[in-house]
């Protein structure tokens, strides 16, 4: 997971140079200072998703080239088989697998999320970033929080969501929860 973060922080850093943006300009786009922002660019922490996912919408790059580094291709359809979608471990918290990551000029970003158990901690990170998104809960059971809200979501339900809201999930029953999601 190390060597993927410092990928994707080269590839962060190498589309804000060439783009000639200012640092604070894309501190400024994902709402952190730009002091946060420069430490995603070293590669020593973790980016979210939602950080990668503000920086592709503000410039108008795919989310794809960010957290793989392969730019899509397919224009009429793509087919991605099962287990074999672009992995993304964001967080010891979170796995994010691509499902959608070949097709170019894309409306939704579709993912299989997998968020692991938390037994010692009740603190959840809570996310923002712009458009709406939909969860569907595959496999287990989790605690969604949106704006001070706790809802607990099992197997077959789901919810659908302005992701400019905090947001953040915390797998329950000390076992992973997996579900789809698909941000607009």
């Amino acid at each position: 997971m190390e060597e993927q973060i410092k990928q994707t922080a080269k590839r962060l850093r190498g589309l804000r140079e060439v783009l000639d943006i200012d640092a604070a300009d894309a501190a400024q786009t994902c709402g952190i200072s730009t002091e946060d922002y420069l430490e995603f660019e070293s590669g020593k922490i973790d980016i979210p998703v939602s950080i990668l996912y503000k920086i592709a919408h503000k410039y108008g790059i795919e989310l794809t080239v960010l957290l793989t580094g392969e730019d899509p291709h397919m224009h009429r359809y793509a087919v991605t088989r099962k287990n074999s979608g672009a992995g993304a471990e964001r967080t010891s918290a979170y796995k994010y697998q691509a499902l959608a990551q070949s097709f170019i000029n894309r409306k939704g970003q579709p993912f299989i999320v997998t968020c692991e158990p938390k037994p010692d901690s009740t603190t959840v990170h809570l996310n923002t970033h712009s458009g709406q998104e939909f969860n569907f809960i595959l496999e287990g059971r989790m605690t969604f929080f949106i704006n001070n809200k706790e809802i607990i979501l099992e197997e077959g339900d789901s919810v659908y969501f302005d992701s400019g809201q905090p947001h953040g999930m915390l797998a329950l029953d000390d076992k992973q929860c997996r579900f789809l999601a698909i941000i607009l």
